[in-house]
């Protein structure tokens, strides 16, 4: 597993590791996913998430107090409950508390029984575990998936996050999608990020949790360190403010 931060950017700290699952030789998680049959999906899910319990643990997650965010196949859940023991006897084992469990999940293609992953969703929130729809807008992961069931959070897919700041099309989408998530008490997560004017786009919107290279890029067995970069949108309203303290103090100079 390589571990990869969700950074609250008014904190400066990571509010989550996202487990990322990696090949022998390094092969993406797309990759590695390809290569799961049918027959092996469920023992191949399960794996992952003790992996990534046991992996986070090692590199020192338990030092922080940022959750572990766990991607699962959906298709691969029989049981929310039955399928539950081996995660929740793998964070006893390790001393993780399961309340800082999160849940993601996406589908790349269209869901077979969206009811059976509502349950799973309604079964995990029950727990106290968090949920989140990766790559919310790509896809099958849209609004007629979102008005079907609710899970905590939303991870804004990449493709509308990359030029952010120069599209007004992608701008008012992010923000209609930002006011939604707010009036249905879902948290935003917008992932992808790899340019300070796309952060700061972000920022602006009141987008506080943020993922991407920009911040840090994901670490084989490590938590790697995060680069939160400096608030220009801050420090351009102070300049302003600034300069109208001083005309203000001139004119009652002169008077």
């Amino acid at each position: 597993m390589a571990f990869q931060p969700i950074v609250d950017v008014e904190t400066g700290k990571p509010f989550a590791y996202e487990a990322l699952v990696r090949g022998g030789d390094g092969e993406g998680a797309a990759e590695v996913l390809a290569s799961v049959s049918e027959e092996s999906r469920y023992a191949f899910d399960q794996k992952c998430r003790v992996a990534a319990i046991e992996g986070a643990v090692a590199a020192g997650i338990l030092d922080t107090s940022a959750c572990l965010s766990i991607n699962f196949l959906p298709n691969a859940v029989y049981s929310p409950l039955a399928c539950i023991q081996l995660t929740l006897k793998t964070a006893l084992a390790t001393g993780f508390p399961a309340e800082r469990l999160i849940f993601e999940f996406t589908e790349n293609e269209e869901m077979i029984d969206s009811d059976h992953v509502r349950g799973i969703v309604e079964a995990y929130q029950q727990l106290g575990f968090g949920t989140a729809i990766d790559d919310f807008g790509a896809g099958h992961a849209g609004l007629g998936l979102l008005a079907k069931f609710q899970t905590d959070y939303l991870k804004l897919d990449m493709a509308l996050i990359r030029d952010l700041d120069r599209s007004m099309p992608r701008r008012m989408v992010v923000e209609g999608v930002v006011r939604m998530a707010r009036s249905l008490a879902i948290g935003v997560i917008a992932e992808g990020i790899e340019t300070v004017e796309e952060y700061e786009a972000l920022r602006k919107m009141g987008v506080r949790y943020i993922q991407g290279y920009l911040l840090a890029r994901p670490e084989l067995g490590a938590l790697p360190p995060i680069r939160v970069p400096s608030e220009r949108i801050s420090v351009e309203t102070a300049e302003v403010s600034a300069r109208r303290q001083d005309r203000r103090n001139a004119l009652v100079g002169g008077r």
